[in-house]
């Protein structure tokens, strides 16, 4: 008799079987747009609608999203709708950034995410993990929100990387104006899915202009002390990413300060995002959690170099990855079709809004054995080659790929690991977490959890 415990089921909505009438549609898509997929969403490879009179096509074949993103990248621009979202928050970051502007931004960024800088950042990013899990230990009753923790630690290594400290701003504050940034000016507003025109007030983004304000201060104060440091004594600049920013070519002060927003918004907060919700994960699944612990004592003493954990620690990047797929910092990736285009039976007509789901695709049941469970073996080495390229896209893909990946996955590792080496997490909320789309997919309510010292 098989006693092996079944696989953990991860919480989310239940996909809905009937269309949402067109009221429901807006008010579900401005409340949490996750929401709005139906069943066929999640088991068919193209799904088409109607919107507003533009068809609108939702790809979930792989084979189409490598044609679509990769193959006829120039045919496909960023969708209306998600600038209109977007472009308030990050203005010319290259998230969203288009056209030649985009195309210099990401050639002056370039050297910036070389491996060689990347791994030179993994030794501060083991230091800020491994004291902020000593953090943890001295909690009251060990009792906590983690989604919050996370987001205070992952602070902390940006600070440390991005600016070698050299930041104003209380971490408590900068956390709690980075959940109201991203939840108020993040916010789809109805008035942006029925295209009302661009003069008429966005309710959440006047609320959120605030917390905006407050990060663009912040970066403008810091930028213009390291520009003065570098012009007086420029060999006492630290070689941090806010240094090679200020020294690459083609960049203005106000791109270097939307691209600093944007890293902030896409890189902070989207690894945050995937530690929270590993750790979840993992105390749902306590066999899963066993494994990365015996690797974690096996391994961790013999690996100083932390350069060398992310392809040594199998299980816990496998746990990592696992928890990418099931809740994917950035769960969309939208396109406008410029021209007609044809990919086999898939007509696309000019002005089509083409919708590549991490979401969707990640969780589509044509792909993935269970996608509803929590299976980290998927990742593992001797697994990985069994998963197409274009079916699992935490970064995105083709040229428009997060430029900060290896970095983002660098950190979410050597973090995970300083976090599990020593503490055990376990979730005591009432209720599952729910997920929710501000840009990011965080938990409503965060995540509860206590926390121990296991040794």
């Amino acid at each position: 008799m098989d006693t092996t415990p079944a696989p953990f089921r991860a919480p989310a909505p239940v996909p809905h079987t009937r269309p949402l009438s067109f009221a429901g549609f807006v008010l579900t898509a401005s409340r949490n747009p996750i929401e709005i997929w139906g069943s066929r969403a999640y088991s068919e490879p193209y799904v088409r609608a109607n919107w507003l009179n533009v068809p609108t096509i939702v790809v979930n074949d792989p084979a189409a999203i490598r044609y679509c993103l990769v193959e006829n990248s120039k045919n496909y621009v960023m969708q209306p709708l998600r600038q209109r979202i977007l472009r308030p928050l990050l203005r010319d970051g290259l998230l969203t950034a288009e056209g030649e502007l985009w195309r210099r931004t990401r050639k002056a960024m370039a050297p910036v995410f070389t491996p060689k800088n990347i791994f030179g950042f993994a030794e501060i990013m083991e230091r800020r993990s491994s004291a902020f899990a000593e953090q943890l230990e001295e909690l009251p009753g060990g009792l906590t929100d983690v989604a919050f923790q996370m987001t205070l630690l992952t602070y902390d290594i940006l600070q440390a990387t991005l600016f070698s400290d050299d930041i104003t701003g209380e971490p408590q504050e900068f956390a709690k104006s980075m959940e109201t940034f991203l939840a108020r000016m993040g916010r789809v507003d109805p008035l942006d899915l029925l295209d009302a025109p661009a003069f008429i007030p966005r309710v959440w983004r006047l609320l959120g202009r605030r917390s905006s304000g407050y990060f663009r201060r912040l970066i403008a104060e810091t930028m213009a002390r390291r520009k003065a440091l570098m012009e007086n004594d420029p060999e006492a600049a630290p070689n941090d990413f806010l240094t090679l920013l200020l020294r690459a070519d083609g960049l203005s002060p106000s791109e270097i300060e939307d691209n600093i927003i944007t890293f902030i918004g896409a890189g902070h907060e989207t690894t945050a995002r995937a530690l929270g919700w590993t750790l979840y994960l993992l105390s749902q699944a306590p066999q899963e959690r066993i494994r990365v612990e015996e690797e974690l004592d096996a391994l961790l003493p013999e690996l100083p170099d932390p350069t060398t954990w992310l392809d040594r620690l199998v299980h816990t990047r496998a746990a990592l990855e696992e928890a990418l797929r099931l809740y994917p910092p950035a769960p969309s990736l939208n396109r406008t079709a410029l021209a007609d285009d044809r990919f086999g039976d898939l007509e696309i007509p000019a002005g089509a809004s083409v919708l590549v789901m991490p979401w969707l695709v990640q969780r589509h049941r044509l792909l993935w054995r269970d996608p509803e469970c929590f299976m980290p073996s998927r990742f593992l080495p001797e697994n990985r080659d069994r998963i197409d390229r274009y079916q699992y896209l935490p970064f995105g893909v083709g040229p428009r790929v997060c430029i900060g990946a290896s970095f983002a996955l660098q950190e979410g590792v050597i973090a995970l690991a300083c976090l599990m080496r020593n503490l055990r997490f376990d979730y005591v909320g009432s209720r599952p977490p729910f997920p929710v789309q501000k840009i990011t997919v965080q938990p409503r309510g965060g995540l509860p959890m206590r926390v121990t010292r296991r040794r």
